[in-house]
């Protein structure tokens, strides 16, 4: 067929000729570029001969030692940052973290708190004093600490969530401390009364410290207590069903415990 013809003659020694001399030219330029390559490699390696050069290979090797120091300089000081970086967000996350903490206290801070516990104080007073001035001080500070009123300690926000359902019923965190506050008003009454001496007293108040020295036995020794009688004269505390779920409440969270004798129940103050 007419398509598939060969072509013959000088047209086609034509074209073979040019391909020919295609392949030759690029051989020869790959072979120039070899030589080229070969003859500056020649005259790199004879460079530290020649006097002319010498100086400015040396000058040369100098910066590039000096620029490799300040490369591995520089990767130091790049670890070193990463490492700063790191504890600076670990930082952050803890700041944050007790920033959240100290709102969320700020924000649910508890009517009532803890007494701080006067002998915690007088043992940090007794590390610091060395001196035989400084202990006679603190012996006379531990007499008169000896001497105080315990009073009971308010509860909790977690103390009061910790107490079973049942017992807490209806009531109140606040509830439960105000009767906490009461109950240590009437301890504080009572025993200021027990140190007075007889001979200032008024007849009622007199009749208030026999009583209550006929309240003490031997399970009293050294405790601080009260009795229904003082809630009422001290307090504007009924002794009712809600005044009794309190102390129950009390007594499991260790603010008092009872001691009974002489068909008389005592609250003393744990």
């Amino acid at each position: 067929m007419e398509g598939e013809r060969e072509t013959y003659g000088p047209q086609a020694d034509a074209g073979k000729h040019n391909m020919a001399c295609s392949d030759l030219n690029d051989l020869c330029a790959h072979l120039n570029t070899k030589i080229s390559n070969i003859k500056k490699s020649l005259q790199l390696r004879k460079i530290d001969q020649e006097p002319s050069l010498k100086t400015v290979l040396s000058k040369v090797v100098h910066e590039m030692f000096l620029l490799n120091n300040l490369l591995n300089k520089v990767e130091l000081e790049c670890h070193h940052q990463e490492r700063q970086l790191h504890q600076l967000k670990e930082l952050q996350e803890t700041l944050e973290r007790d920033y959240d903490e100290a709102r969320h206290l700020g924000e649910n801070m508890p009517i009532h708190l803890p007494k701080a516990n006067p002998n915690s104080a007088m043992s940090i007073t007794v590390k610091n004093e060395q001196t035989k001035d400084a202990e006679v001080v603190h012996v006379k500070k531990q007499a008169k600490e000896a001497k105080r009123i315990k009073e009971a300690a308010f509860i909790t926000s977690e103390e009061f969530e910790s107490v079973p359902a049942y017992m807490r019923g209806r009531l109140t965190y606040n509830q439960v401390n105000a009767v906490i506050q009461e109950i240590n008003k009437a301890v504080v009454s009572k025993y200021k009364i027990m140190r007075q001496p007889t001979k200032s007293m008024s007849s009622a108040v007199r009749n208030l410290y026999f009583r209550f020295q006929e309240e003490e036995n031997k399970n009293t020794k050294g405790e601080f207590f009260i009795v229904e009688a003082d809630i009422e004269e001290f307090t504007q505390l009924k002794a009712d069903k809600r005044f009794h779920a309190i102390l129950t409440i009390l007594r499991h969270c260790q603010r008092v415990r009872e001691i009974r004798g002489s068909r008389l129940v005592r609250y003393a103050i744990c």
